[in-house]
């Protein structure tokens, strides 16, 4: 176990964290044990007799109508007990958001009449071995007619890009607005009134969590059409709920059995096995496993989204920030899940823990012909964050500022005003860097070791 260093501990040593008794000491995991001698239990340890599996037809085309789909070569393979296609779903949407209502329902569980990006499932195939369940999902015969795919956010939301959704538009519509928007004081004269304006992009890939343990869960049949569901969800209940939505049954017919998670970060909270799994189980009436192979844990899992972000800055030359523009572009892939979730939490963040007077922001939660993203670490704030924190670093260079002095000189403060028009409290943000300049050996001048985030702002 790492040694405290004292100075970290003393920090945090004030009237505000007396009764703390785990910051600044050692503290064992409660679960390490069990990890490193290798008895932990994952939901895959459990064996259960008669266990069929299930595998997946995927998606070859990016964006395609579906003409035809011929499962008969799949039932011939030895093995194979039944094929799932969307009319065996009881209600096919699969919306991860709809608990907290948010429409329109917009992804399918089993593909349709048409699919929107590579990987997406179609015809899911229950056999009595792991092999012969994935011959059969390759036996599968789909026909296409393939359409133009949009891979860009920025393109797909051009006049002339392809619509790929079918409620006409390539974003999510927020309260009939086309983006989360932020409309704080007057950013034009904010910028007219600067000395200096900067404006950079920033952008991210997607990010795969690429968990140890691949997603996937056990559903056994229990009494009374039951059904004990072994997953290895990040959220339960999360998991019960959306899956009993999707097999039109009551809440209480279902028990989500969690457990050990060999990785999450966030990705272990789509529902995207269990309920296929579920209605195997009920078709065959007999225990079911569906895990994500790594190939498909990789390829069809929910990333952290890719994101574009533009930010415009005025500033004065004393290093006071004066207007902040901020476009951003959030990729949800094909479909919705967490992202118009997510994407509100960027707004929400906007401009970052500054207190700007004026602020504009455009937050767009934009469909691609991509994998579908979703949760991860923090989705909505991470890369804002960095882009944000970045923009400081160059504007700080440019004006030949020492970046910490340029960040206290606009860090909020309890009861600043935020951009979305919520009272900053329990701030703190200028003790953080005047403690952390005291670690690296970063001299403040007196000014600024004098700040409190709980002094109020001079007008």
């Amino acid at each position: 176990m790492a040694k405290i260093n004292p100075i970290d501990s003393e920090f945090f040593k004030d009237e505000r964290s007396s009764s703390f008794t785990v910051i600044g000491t050692p503290a064992q995991r409660s679960d390490a044990l069990g990890h490193v001698t290798g008895k932990t239990e994952f939901f895959e340890d459990r064996a259960f007799p008669d266990l069929a599996h299930v595998k997946i037809h995927r998606s070859v085309h990016h964006h395609a109508l579906i003409d035809s789909v011929d499962c008969s070569e799949a039932l011939a393979v030895p093995g194979v007990l039944r094929v799932i296609t969307h009319r065996d779903v009881p209600a096919n949407w699969y919306l991860v958001l709809r608990l907290i209502g948010v429409e329109p329902y917009d992804e399918p569980v089993l593909a349709e009449d048409r699919v929107l990006y590579v990987g997406e499932p179609i015809v899911a195939v229950v056999a009595d071995t792991e092999a012969a369940a994935i011959e059969g999902a390759s036996r599968v015969k789909v026909s296409y007619t393939e359409l133009p795919a949009v891979l860009d956010v920025e393109e797909a939301l051009s006049p002339d890009a392809p619509v790929i959704k079918k409620d006409g538009t390539n974003y999510f519509v927020y309260e009939g607005h086309h983006a989360r928007r932020i409309r704080f004081g007057d950013v034009e004269q904010g910028f007219a009134q600067a000395d200096h304006v900067f404006e950079w992009r920033y952008s991210s890939a997607p990010i795969e969590h690429a968990p140890t343990e691949t997603t996937g869960c056990i559903v056994v049949p229990q009494a009374g059409n039951r059904l004990l569901i072994h997953s290895n969800t990040q959220a339960a209940f999360f998991t019960l709920d959306n899956t009993a939505l999707i097999l039109d049954r009551p809440f209480t017919d279902l028990q989500v059995k969690g457990g050990t998670v060999g990785g999450g970060f966030g990705g272990k909270v789509d529902v995207m096995v269990e309920p296929l799994a579920c209605i195997a189980a009920t078709l065959t009436n007999r225990p079911v496993k569906f895990v994500y192979s790594r190939e498909e844990e990789m390829q069809v899992s929910s990333p952290r989204a890719a994101e574009r972000i533009y930010i415009k800055d005025g500033v004065m030359a004393d290093g006071r920030i004066v207007a902040r523009k901020v476009m951003l572009y959030v990729d949800s892939g094909a479909y919705s899940r967490h992202t118009p979730y997510g994407t509100t939490k960027a707004a929400a963040h906007l401009p970052g823990p500054y207190t700007i007077p004026n602020v504009h922001a455009d937050c767009h939660c934009v469909y691609t012909n991509r994998t579908p993203s979703s949760a991860m670490r923090g989705f909505g704030v991470t890369i804002a964050d960095f882009a944000i924190e970045s923009q400081m670093d160059r504007i700080a260079r440019a004006l030949d500022l020492d970046p910490l002095e340029f960040r206290l000189r606009n860090a909020y403060r309890d009861g600043d005003l935020k951009a979305h028009r919520k009272v900053a409290s329990g701030t703190a943000l200028i003790e953080v860097i005047q403690r952390a300049a005291a670690l690296v050996g970063h001299d403040l001048p007196p000014e600024y070791l004098a700040m409190s985030s709980s002094t109020p702002r001079e007008a």
